[in-house]
């Protein structure tokens, strides 16, 4: 009789310990460049994500690099505790620094083309109920960019 309670709740008890699934990444919205300068710039972004959980999970740490144009622009890190709602998009206000010299390669193609291509790469450290897992992601998008606003 125990065997068969065993192997009966053992599926309910492997669904309710389910594992977080990691955010996916889905935009970068609101490029701002905020302080323009020759060796180092301040630029801001909304880094929009989406939780596909069935419940609510707690987001520890975002740790990224960003490119344009494949070129290196800066490293974002986001170190603090955050509670997402399940299913649902949320965004992250981000600001960064930013080393000029490996903007400068490609400043003339955005200046004409008004569009950029952004790829980040990362993880997220995702939880539940105090255990928090590393979660890889990898976006790639091209976005309107406004230098002169």
């Amino acid at each position: 009789m125990k065997k068969l309670f065993f192997l009966l709740a053992l599926p309910l008890l492997l669904m309710a310990c389910k594992k977080p699934q990691g955010f996916d990444y889905r935009d970068v919205k609101n490029i701002k460049v905020e302080k323009l300068g020759y060796d180092k710039s301040a630029i801001s972004m909304d880094l929009v994500y989406f939780n596909p959980n069935n419940f609510g999970v707690d987001l520890k740490k975002v740790d990224c690099d960003i490119y344009v144009n494949q070129n290196y622009l800066g490293r974002y890190v986001l170190d603090t505790l955050i509670h997402i709602d399940k299913k649902s998009e949320f965004t992250l206000p981000s600001r960064m620094n930013v080393d000029m010299k490996n903007v400068f390669k490609n400043a003339l193609a955005a200046i004409f083309n008004n569009e950029i291509l952004i790829t980040a790469k990362g993880t997220t450290r995702v939880g539940k109920g105090g255990i928090f897992v590393n979660y890889p992601f990898n976006y790639e998008g091209r976005h309107k960019i406004d230098l002169f606003q």
